[in-house]
């Protein structure tokens, strides 16, 4: 049994490393604070919006000094970083599932399941499932808003707020900043669940992650006036009002280690109940886009039926997040699988997350400059969206010599709601024994 086990290892080993590669490394100072960093800061001013200027000016446009600046910075950063990590797990069941009856290993699943989506039936007591999959995150939107086409509008300190803003007159300049990124997220996940009873599983996950991220920023300062007070450059006979600023880093290294538990309530020809317990745990690097950085805890409640080569399965639970700017959620999926040949099984799904409470982090709304007229500007073309997450998959099983069942998946979102990605393909392969 240890040298079979070994022997169906290796390929998957192999597999769920390609993401971590030779050459992989971790950014000293962290994705996500260079992203922050390297594409809102121009000049040698060493901080996000300060201009090289030899005079008081020269921080006005701070975000720790004007109001709404540090928000949009933090929120694009930490937006990427959320969206990117959102890959789900595959089933922790496939392939032919069994209880011991008499003695004997009697059957209890047809097809080899869905791919995404949870079914009730149980690997059975002594039997392993060993899978590994490479799952790519499509560079993400938000709302519809592509990453290469973000634009933000950034004010002016107030500098007495005693006054109207827009007095002095200076106060009018804004600094508008077209932004331009490009992720790429490759998941290796190697799984294996074990069958310690016949209504009794568990099992872990261990993702292998690689972020690449590239950024290209382009600042216009848009002055009020004759005289540009503020500038990144030059004097104010010839000032320097454009600038720009990039920046592209990778990182490597594990992701958030799953634990998962799957009971088996009851299970008949027809139908089945059940429970999955799974626990996330914040192993991966939160500085570098390789982890949440915070736990995750989920229970699901399982149910699904069988209708001759058709069987449809039903998820709600409950996901409980420790991070602050991550709202828990109540999760419903809804897959199905339909054998079509003896070595092919199709598979497809829905799932829907409710959000719970408020939302954690909101994009500040436009801002009007009062004097010595009242004029609006858009802090970004970002809309402030807010409403469940909706997303559909498809994908297929096909079983091969030896017991190897290869897989493949997409996943695409039904609503643009928040910054998600818009395609999760996954690869994969899965040895029962």
């Amino acid at each position: 049994m240890f040298r079979r086990f070994l022997r169906a290892a290796l390929p998957f080993v192999a597999l769920s490393a390609i993401p971590a590669g030779v050459g992989a490394q971790t950014e000293e100072h962290g994705l996500r604070s260079r992203i922050q960093e390297e594409l809102f800061t121009f000049g040698e001013c060493g901080s996000p919006l300060c201009l090289d200027l030899d005079n008081v000016h020269g921080d006005h446009f701070l975000p720790a000094l004007a109001e709404g600046n540090d928000a949009v910075i933090v929120f694009v950063a930490d937006a990427i970083g959320n969206a990117t990590l959102s890959v789900p797990l595959g089933a922790t069941s496939s392939g032919a599932t069994f209880s011991i009856v008499g003695g004997l290993p009697v059957r209890t699943s047809i097809s080899a399941g869905p791919t995404f989506g949870e079914r009730t039936q149980t690997l059975g007591r002594g039997r392993f499932l060993l899978g590994a999959g490479v799952t790519g995150v499509e560079p993400p939107s938000r709302t519809g808003v592509p990453l290469d086409g973000v634009r933000l509008t950034f004010k002016h300190q107030d500098n007495d707020p005693d006054t109207i803003f827009g007095n002095p007159q200076f106060e009018n300049d804004v600094i508008a900043l077209d932004l331009q990124m490009n992720v790429n997220v490759l998941v290796g996940t190697i799984a294996l669940t074990y069958g310690v009873t016949d209504f009794m599983d568990i099992g872990f996950a261990v993702p292998f992650v690689r972020t690449e991220v590239s950024g290209l920023s382009d600042a216009q300062i848009l002055p009020f006036g004759d005289v540009a007070i503020h500038r990144f450059g030059g004097n104010a006979t010839n000032p320097i009002l454009r600038a720009t600023s990039s920046m592209q880093g990778s990182a490597s290294g594990i992701g958030d280690v799953a634990a998962r538990l799957k009971i088996n309530f009851g299970q008949s020809a027809r139908m089945g109940a059940g429970l999955l317990a799974e626990a996330r745990l914040p192993t991966g690097d939160e500085a570098n886009l390789l982890g949440v950085g915070a736990a995750q805890i989920r229970a699901t409640a399982l149910y699904s039926a069988q209708f001759g080569s058709f069987s449809p399965h039903f998820n709600v639970g409950y996901a409980a997040r420790t991070g602050e700017s991550q709202r828990d959620g109540v999760v419903i999926q809804v897959a199905m699988d339909n054998l079509l040949a003896d070595w092919a099984t199709l598979s497809a799904g829905f799932e829907s997350e409710i959000a719970v409470g408020d939302p954690t982090t909101v994009l500040p709304g436009p801002f009007a400059l009062e004097e010595p007229f009242v004029r609006q500007f858009p802090s970004t073309n970002i809309p402030n969206a807010d409403g469940d997450l909706l997303r559909a998959s498809l994908g297929a099983k096909f079983s091969v010599r030896g017991g190897t069942v290869l897989t493949t998946n997409a996943i695409f979102p039904l609503r643009e709601v928040g910054l998600q990605p818009d395609l999760i393909w996954t690869l994969g392969m899965e040895f029962g024994f």
